[in-house]
């Protein structure tokens, strides 16, 4: 029995394939046609699932997508008449895509796939709880899903037992935490639906001045952790920005021009909005667990790849077990639509593995044969070194213990937003000056972006306050007191000044709060990655490392041999270890880049 699950037109368009039950394969199309977010119909997603298949259109049982269009254009129109006419460039704006795509989705699936048999559609939310309970390791659990809006629900709660998930409440549009995280990006002048994270990153360099304004004039939250905003500051309903003039003066002037300095002022804003979501999300968990009376939360939505609130979820929340699904967004509704239409449409009995889940490490994407990679190289002109494979891991071990920085393309690429050691810039994290190359020099991007830790899953609780598996890089957990360097001097420092301190024994991955976004890593998940960290742990002692994902600013994260080699030479990067083969910067040929580029990444 095999199921396609497709999510397109909204943002993060995907196809996932599932085949008696297992996931087969699953991939963004923004990795495919290099354009970030990309919301198209995710053609060449779904080719490359079919093809690593080995099985064509036609041989589908079911193509699932992954929300109900008639639902969400309700929504459109009922929302454009509320305020009418205010909002009529808004939705004039949105029309085109409507009366061409969205509302003829069935036939649209059909033309685009050739494909004549059953099409099944899911509500969003039931997307997204299926994805987030489907793959995870519980017989049963309560589910809790949050973004920005589906249809109409922005956040619901239910349960999933066996091959069940049953979603019994929901908040509705236009009250949503996700769009109220999206305000804040946006008056803090990041994008929209691509900077949230940003957002969180720069949380800890502010102080929570405006928290008590925002539930002064925005929000009103109830001890269950349902709400209420006040769509008197708010323009996302009938406009084309996210907040309006009222906004502007009751959080001290206009928002941040994009790419304009950072002020004090955008830093304690984000922390403030952070704060906030953190706190509702607290209150929802323990709401859903006093309701539900389950020991097991799984997460999905947006807002649950915010790991800062997630971590806090685990720590202080009433659950004993989190599991996020890794692919959070609206990709993760295709994975979620399949997984739906083979257990729940078609009551297939599911098994839980109670310790493992069956996401595969989320290690879904296209992979590459040495052969491939090899016949690449020479066209290109590459100067390379083959390695055999057993001395692979200690070969980048050493790279990275010299403090070099090592861009790796190993295996199968990851589903979901985060690098997990597929698609991976890796480097020491014992260096001090290590961040700040990989920001300036190799990721092109803001100062203030800390980097994330991939450990040894068996040595995670020596450096980080968790003793659970986070595979996901999804959870935020403290450095471990043991491991912190005390500053007198940073009670004096304010903003980025904080950056300058060296504040563990592992600092490049040691935000200026004392925290890391970790991710585990288990031998039987990613062999060679395990490798590469316990060959790094021989020579050093630690077996913790940088991992970020390999691409730079504005790109999506790379997928195939080329996409590595050309930002290999596009970066400061020192060796790009791709299959079996390692490439040394400084013996390519050179590299001539064209003029939108050096336009948007000028040289130093």
């Amino acid at each position: 029995m095999k199921i396609l699950g497709i999510s397109a037109y909204y943002h993060d368009s995907a196809a996932a394939l599932v085949i008696d039950g297992e996931i087969v394969a699953a991939a963004q199309e923004e990795r495919f046609t290099r354009k970030k977010h990309d919301f198209n119909f995710p053609k060449n997603a779904v080719e490359y699932c079919l093809a690593h298949a080995g099985i064509s259109v036609q041989e589908l049982d079911y193509v699932g997508f992954y929300d109900k269009p008639f639902l969400k254009f309700e929504r459109l129109l009922e929302t454009y008449l509320a305020y009418a006419p205010r909002g009529i460039s808004s939705f004039l704006k949105a029309m085109p895509l409507w009366l061409t795509k969205k509302l003829w989705i069935r036939d649209v699936l059909k033309q685009e796939l050739g494909f004549e048999g059953e099409l099944l559609f899911t509500e969003h939310h039931e997307s997204h709880a299926a994805s987030a309970f489907f793959p995870s390791p519980f017989e049963e659990a309560a589910i809790l899903t949050l973004d920005g809006v589906g249809e109409w629900a922005t956040a619901s709660y239910g349960v999933g037992r066996g091959n069940q998930v049953e979603i019994l409440k929901e908040l509705h549009f236009p009250h949503s935490l996700g769009l109220l995280y999206s305000a804040f990006t946006y008056y803090t002048g990041f994008r929209v639906n691509s900077g949230e994270y940003k957002v969180m990153g720069l949380a800890p360099y502010g102080e929570p001045k405006y928290v008590d304004l925002i539930y002064e004039h925005l929000i009103r939250v109830c001890d269950d952790g349902s709400f209420v905003m006040n769509m008197d500051y708010f323009d996302y309903c009938a406009g084309l920005t996210m907040t309006n003039e009222r906004f502007n003066k009751a959080f001290g002037g206009p928002p941040r021009k994009p790419e304009s300095p950072i002020r004090q002022r955008d830093m304690d804003l984000a922390r403030s909005v952070q704060e906030v979501t953190e706190e509702v999300m607290l209150k929802m968990a323990n709401h859903v667990q006093k309701e539900t009376g389950l020991e097991n939360l799984c997460l999905a939505g947006g807002v649950a790849l915010n790991c800062v609130g997630n971590g806090r979820i685990l720590r202080e929340g009433p659950f004993d077990r989190i599991w996020v699904q890794p692919a959070a967004g609206d990709a993760g509704g295709a994975l979620g639509v399949a997984l739906f239409a083979w257990y729940q449409y078609l009551g297939h009995e599911r098994k839980a593995d109670g310790a493992r889940d069956s996401q595969k490490a989320s290690l879904l994407g296209p992979v590459f044969s040495d052969d491939e990679i090899e016949l690449f190289l020479k066209a290109q002109g590459a100067a390379y070194e083959r390695v055999p494979t057993d001395g692979l891991p200690s070969a980048i071990a050493k790279l990275i213990a010299s403090e070099k920085v090592v861009g790796l393309c190993q295996g199968r690429m990851e589903f979901g937003p985060r690098a997990l050691g597929g698609r991976s810039i890796i480097g020491d994290a014992r260096s001090e000056e290590m961040q700040t190359i990989m920001n300036k020099k190799i990721k092109f991007r803001e100062s203030f972006r800390p980097f994330a830790p991939t450990v040894l899953r068996e040595d995670v609780s020596d450096y980080f306050e968790m003793e659970c598996e986070s595979p996901y890089m999804l959870l935020v957990a403290p450095v471990k007191e043991k491991r912190r360097i005390e500053h007198e001097q940073a009670k004096g420092l304010f903003g980025l000044d904080k950056l300058r301190l060296k504040r563990s024994d592992v600092p490049a991955i040691t935000h200026v709060d004392y925290s890391a976004r970790v991710q585990t890593v288990d031998k039987d998940d990613n062999p060679l990655y395990h490798s590469i960290i316990s060959e790094f742990k021989k020579l050093t002692g630690c077996p913790v490392i940088i991992n970020t994902s390999f691409n730079v600013r504005g790109e999506p994260i790379i997928c195939t041999p080329e996409d590595a080699y050309r930002c290999f030479m596009r970066t400061r990067m020192d060796y790009l270890a791709v299959g079996s083969f390692i490439l040394d910067k400084t013996k390519q040929p050179a590299w001539e880049e064209p003029d939108d580029w050096k336009k948007e990444f000028p040289p130093d």
